[in-house]
């Protein structure tokens, strides 16, 4: 959708986010450099050394660089690497360059058996120490994990905590930044029969001391286009849950009203827009909120986002308004 057709207005007039938000807590994070995790703070750089020993050392892939696990492949002159490189290489020793064969490295793998290992996610804040083999399965679902980028305009490799992604999408992807919990949006299309699958418009929204992604798009659905608007939270699923909110659509006397609780970020925008947990417009419906001749896209949506605290005998929540 064309940038000058497109208007967000927060409804009581908040200015916009000009906080510099990230600009304190930058990680940047290879795969292929595990070793070195690099924090910048201002100007200021401080290089973090996860913890490394002679034995953590030996289980490191020397091609890939991480930690290896059973089967552990070895050539005739004792060089160890992962079974997933023992492919990428043809079976070729990248040290000695001698044939590998099928010999494994038994002893490494039990050494491994009596390592105690920090999380690899211990930057982001992980305290967590895990036994050897058991390390690589807490980290796939570890809650300081680093998260994907939010934005669904474009596919966005990009990942690192909640303050990176934001001065990501604020400076990357140039996208708005408003403060407050209630927002007031109009979009208009020229042409509404002609759709693409494509995010109309992704703007983030800080509240409550936290961040939310309000997105607003259009998609083939059968036969015919219709209009989609969700909330996604930037932070984990129980946090997430803290959190409703409601959107609301009309025109010409009627109205359609979404309330829910935002998604979180873990979710992909994909799988948010593909489970329909939002708001829904049919074609046929946005064209009559438009009114005039129907051949013009008019939609104001409004909305609000609530923090749900529990009540005095607890156990209920009650919004905080």
């Amino acid at each position: 959708m064309d940038e000058e057709s497109v208007e967000c207005v927060t409804s009581d007039e908040e200015e916009q986010v000009e906080e510099s938000v990230g600009e304190n807590n930058v990680i940047e994070n290879s795969s292929h450099n595990n070793h070195r995790k690099l924090l910048q703070f201002g100007s200021s750089k401080k290089v973090l050394n996860r913890p490394v020993s002679g034995v953590h050392e030996l289980l490191e892939c020397p091609v890939c660089t991480d930690s290896m696990y059973p089967p552990i492949h070895q050539c005739r002159n004792g060089h160890t690497l992962c079974s997933t490189c023992k492919t990428r290489v043809h079976n070729r020793c990248p040290t000695c360059r001698q044939e590998l064969g099928d010999i494994r490295c038994l002893a490494l793998e039990k050494v491994a058996e009596s390592l105690e290992l920090p999380c690899k996610h211990y930057v982001f804040g992980c305290p967590e120490i895990f036994p050897y083999y058991s390390k690589l399965k807490h980290e796939m679902t570890c809650n300081f994990r680093p998260y994907n980028c939010p934005y669904a305009g474009s596919e966005c490799a990009v990942t690192g905590d909640i303050p990176y992604l934001v001065a990501h999408l604020r400076d990357h992807h140039k996208v708005d930044m408003h403060s407050g919990q209630t927002f007031n949006h109009r979009y208009v299309k020229s042409n509404p029969r002609e759709v693409e699958n494509a995010t109309w418009m992704l703007t983030v929204f800080h509240c409550y001391g936290q961040y939310f992604c309000l997105h607003f798009e259009a998609f083939q659905l059968g036969m015919a286009p219709v209009y989609m608007a969700f909330l996604r939270f930037m932070g984990d699923e129980i946090e997430a849950r803290n959190y409703t909110y409601s959107l609301e659509v009309g025109g010409n006397g009627r109205k359609l009203i979404w309330e829910g609780t935002p998604r979180s970020i873990r979710d992909s925008h994909r799988k948010v827009r593909d489970s329909h947990d939002g708001l829904i417009i049919q074609r046929n419906m946005a064209l009559f909120f438009s009114g005039g001749d129907r051949k013009e896209l008019k939609l104001r949506v409004t909305g609000q986002i609530r923090k749900e605290q529990p009540s005095a005998d607890g156990g209920i929540s009650i919004p905080n308004l």
